[in-house]
C-alpha cells in the first residue's frame, strides 16, 4: 500500500512546483494537483521523477491520499480562485482538518476564510510566502497565522522548509490569529516597495550628478553590500548593473522605465490611512511607480519643461558616501513606519505579534532580508515595548551621525532637479516626529472657523474641546471630530 502524504499541495505554477520539492528534499511525501491535470502528470514525469510526490487528477484523489490530520495547501492566484477552492475543498475535510493558504492574499480575505472555515469545524491558515522562485526551493520566509490550533501539526514542515539564519532558527514562526499573517507579509512587501525605490534614487543620482557608469555603480554598490546595507536588494541590485546585453552595453540601459505592481505596496498605504499611521515613504515608493508609468506623458512633459543644469558634483567620493549615508537614514525611516503599522494593528485587531521574532523571520529568505533586521531584533529585545524604532538608542544615535549627509543629499537633489520622492518623504517624517510643535495649531482653527470642529487647548486638559465663535455670528453648536 503506497505511504499517504504529510501534506498535498495545489497549484503547480512556478512557487507551488518548488515548494513541493523543497518539502520532498526536506524528507516529507507531497501529494499534487492542479486545476490543468496535465500539468500534474507533466511535473511527475519531469521533474518529480522517482521522488515521494504523488501525482492526483481530482480533489477528492488528493485528499484520500493524505495522513490525518490532513494538510492542503493552496498556491493559487489570489482573490476569487482561492474562494473556489476552499468550497470544492471542504465538503471532502473532516473535523480538524487544515487548509493554508499560500498566496498573496489580501489580509481581510484571510480573516474572513478563517472564520467561515472554523465554522466548519475546520482549520485554516494564511501564510505569507516571501523569496521568489529561489526562495520557494531553497528556503522562503515563511509568515503563518489564522486557527491557532492548526500551527503545531504544520510546524513541523514549515520550519523544516523555510530559510534558517546563521545560529540555525528559521525564518518562519506562527504570527498571529485570524489574518495576522497575511498582514505582516502585506507589511513585508510595503517595505520592499520602499527598499526597491531608495535604492533606485541612489542610483539616479549617482547617475545624473555623478556621471558614473553602470559599471563604476555596481562597484559601489558591491561595496556598500560589505557594509550596514548588506542586503539581497543590494546584491541583485550589484549584479544587475554589471550584467551586458549581447553588444557590450549594460542591459538596465536598454530597459524600458516603467515599472509594474501588483498591489500589496497599494494595500500597505491604504491601509496605513485607515489606521491613521504615517506610512509616507513607502505610500511615495508606490505612487513612484504609478509616475514611472506614464511614460507618454512625461516624455511630453519633458519637451515642455527645461530641468536644471545637472552639475556633476566635484568631491565624487565624499557624494557617494553621502548617498550611503542618506540610503540608510531613509532606509531606517521606512522600516519604523511599517512597524508602526503593524503595531496599530496589532492593538486594533487584538494581535499578539513578536516584532523581533518577525525581524528574524525577515533575515532571511525574503526579498528584503538583510543585515539590518538584526538591528531590529536587538531593539526589541531591549524594549519588547518599543512604541517606534526611531526612539530606541541604537537607531537614534545611528541617525544622528547620518543627519548631514541626508540633507545635503536632498538638497542637492532638489537645486538639479533629480526626483527622489521617497528620500525627501522620509526626511519630511524624520522632521515631523522630532518636532515638538507642529502648524496643526492653525489647521484645527481653520477647521473650527469654517466647519465648527473644535479644538484642544494648550492651557487645559487633553480630551476637553472648544469653539470659538470667529465671525462673531456664530452659533455655539459644534460638530464632531473624526479620528482614525
Amino acid at each position: 500500500m503506497m505511504k499517504k502524504a504529510d501534506i498535498g499541495l495545489i497549484g503547480l505554477a512556478v512557487m507551488g512546483e518548488n515548494l513541493v520539492m523543497n518539502m520532498e528534499s526536506k524528507g516529507f511525501t507531497v501529494a499534487v494537483y492542479n486545476r490543468t491535470v496535465s500539468k500534474v502528470d507533466d511535473f511527475i514525469a519531469g521533474r518529480a521523477a522517482g521522488r515521494n510526490i504523488i501525482g492526483t487528477h481530482s480533489l477528492s484523489e488528493l485528499v484520500d491520499s493524505l495522513e490525518k490530520p490532513r494538510k492542503v495547501m493552496l498556491m493559487v492566484k489570489a482573490g476569487a480562485a482561492v474562494d473556489g477552492m476552499i468550497d470544492a475543498l471542504c465538503p471532502l475535510l473532516e473535523e480538524g482538518d487544515i487548509i493554508i493558504d499560500g498566496g498573496n492574499s489580501h489580509y481581510p480575505d484571510t480573516v474572513r476564510r478563517c472564520a467561515e472555515v472554523e465554522a466548519k469545524g475546520l482549520l485554516y491558515i494564511g501564510t505569507g510566502v516571501s523569496g521568489g522562485e529561489e526562495g520557494a526551493l531553497n528556503g522562503p520566509s515563511m509568515m503563518p497565522g489564522g486557527s491557532a490550533a492548526a500551527w503545531e501539526a504544520v510546524k513541523p514542515i514549515f520550519t523544516a522548509i523555510c530559510a534558517h539564519v546563521e545560529d540555525g532558527s528559521p525564518c518562519c514562526d506562527w504570527v498571529g490569529e485570524g489574518g495576522a499573517g497575511h498582514f505582516v507579509k502585506m507589511v513585508h512587501n510595503g517595505i520592499e516597495y520602499g527598499d526597491m525605490q531608495l535604492i533606485c534614487e541612489a542610483y539616479q543620482l549617482m547617475k545624473d550628478l555623478l556621471g558614473m557608469s553602470a559599471d563604476e555603480m555596481s562597484e559601489v554598490f558591491a561595496d556598500w553590500n560589505t557594509k550596514e546595507l548588506d542586503s539581497y536588494l543590494i546584491e541583485i541590485t550589484t549584479r544587475i548593473l554589471a550584467c551586458k546585453d549581447t553588444d557590450g552595453e549594460p542591459i538596465v540601459d536598454k530597459i524600458l522605465d516603467t515599472a509594474g505592481q501588483k498591489g500589496t505596496g497599494k494595500w500597505t498605504s491604504a491601509e496605513a490611512l485607515d489606521q491613521g499611521i504615517p506610512l509616507t515613504l513607502i505610500s511615495e515608493a508606490v505612487f513612484a511607480r504609478c509616475l514611472s508609468a506614464m511614460k507618454d506623458e512625461r516624455v511630453v512633459a519633458s519637451k515642455i519643461y527645461d530641468g536644471p543644469a545637472k552639475t556633476v558634483t566635484e568631491d565624487k567620493k565624499a557624494f557617494i558616501e553621502d548617498i550611503k549615508n542618506a540610503l540608510y537614514a531613509s532606509k531606517i525611516i521606512s522600516y519604523a513606519q511599517g512597524y508602526s503599522l503593524m503595531r496599530a494593528a496589532a492593538e486594533n485587531f487584538g494581535w499578539n505579534l513578536n516584532y523581533g521574532g518577525i525581524a528574524l523571520m525577515w533575515r532571511g529568505g525574503c526579498i528584503i532580508r538583510s543585515v539590518f533586521l538584526g538591528r531590529i531584533k536587538e531593539a526589541f529585545d531591549r524594549d519588547p515595548e518599543l512604541k517606534n524604532l526611531l526612539c530606541d538608542p541604537y537607531f537614534s544615535d545611528t541617525l544622528k551621525t547620518l543627519i548631514d549627509s541626508w540633507r545635503r543629499v536632498i538638497a542637492a537633489a532638489v537645486v538639479a532637479g533629480v526626483p527622489v520622492p521617497a528620500f525627501s518623504a522620509a526626511l519630511s517624517y524624520f522632521d515631523s516626529y522630532r518636532s515638538e510643535r507642529l502648524p496643526a495649531n492653525l489647521l484645527q482653527a481653520q477647521r473650527d472657523f469654517f466647519g465648527a470642529h473644535t479644538y484642544e487647548r494648550v492651557d487645559a486638559p487633553r480630551g476637553e474641546f472648544f469653539h470659538t465663535d470667529w465671525t462673531g455670528h456664530g452659533g455655539n453648536t459644534s460638530a464632531s471630530t473624526y479620528t482614525v
